[in-house]
């Protein structure tokens, strides 16, 4: 299990990672919920609110297993939003509004982030880091190829951090950049993992919906199967010592998104 070897091999350091990463999977999980809960008593069906979801408190949303595989593989889920679909206004449109509301939440608490990322980078560095740098200095980094504020912008690892560490004029903004570094990580990887055509994540309720116009039915058995199967595909690579296709594939894609987000948010504000 990873996060027991890296506490063997860095305590510290993953004790301090730990730090970031509870209350980033709380807020995001929660928020993911809540915009369930919501999207379903605006479509009509009060289910989640009496039985007392539509709550900050995040203990009333966590999923034990779900909750593991966020901090072993930075995606996973929550207990679903209790919902009774007889109460929707139009069952399908409303299906798929309340699918998709929390998948949003996701998306945009990942530009908020991103935003947020953007705004203290330009705080922290001084800007004569830049200016030495004339905009030409260019490293690889995850086979890109990128500008120098594009690389600490989206870097996790500390060397490049320490080595432009004496251009930092605010240096405590630091741990907030790098919570929100993983923050924005993390949401966008839930929301691409609940994009999945897996039942009971919300792409599969999606694709029931548009594409299959809800003829698909699962017995809630068979649903347990399923989840069960596909929680094995991403677990049990990591004991066996083979390639991790599904969690290989989503990390992929959060780094190239948020890399290149970022990117074009540099470019619109003219940070580039």
């Amino acid at each position: 299990m990873g996060i027991l070897s890296q506490l063997q091999n860095d305590p510290r350091a993953t004790l301090i990672a730990l730090l970031y990463q509870i209350p980033a999977v709380l807020i995001a999980l929660t928020l993911h919920e809540l915009a369930h809960g919501y999207a379903a008593l605006k479509c009509g069906d009060p289910t989640a609110q009496m039985m007392g979801r539509l709550s900050f408190n995040p203990l009333r949303h966590l999923d034990p297993m779900g909750t593991l595989f966020m901090f072993l593989f930075g995606f996973g889920w929550a207990k679903p939003v209790p919902v009774n679909p007889r109460n929707y206004k139009n069952f399908r449109r409303d299906d798929i509004i309340v699918s998709v509301a929390g998948i949003l939440m996701n998306l945009c608490l990942f530009l908020l982030s991103a935003l947020l990322i953007v705004g203290v980078n330009e705080l922290m560095w001084d800007p004569a880091l830049w200016a030495e740098e004339k905009r030409s200095y260019f490293v690889s980094l995850r086979e890109y190829t990128v500008t120098i504020k594009e690389t600490l912008l989206t870097v996790r690892e500390t060397p490049l951090f320490d080595y432009y560490r004496a251009y930092m004029r605010t240096p405590w903004l630091e741990y907030v950049l790098r919570f929100l570094k993983g923050f924005a990580w993390l949401n966008m990887g839930l929301a691409l993992f609940n994009l999945l055509p897996i039942p009971p994540l919300d792409g599969y309720h999606l694709l029931n919906d548009i594409f299959l116009r809800g003829k698909l039915h699962l017995s809630a058995k068979t649903v347990r199967y399923i989840s069960l199967g596909f929680m094995a595909l991403i677990f049990l690579p990591r004991f066996l010592g083979l390639p991790n296709i599904v969690g290989g594939g989503l990390s992929t894609a959060v780094d190239f998104l948020q890399e290149h987000v970022l990117g074009a948010i540099l470019a619109v504000f003219g940070l580039r």
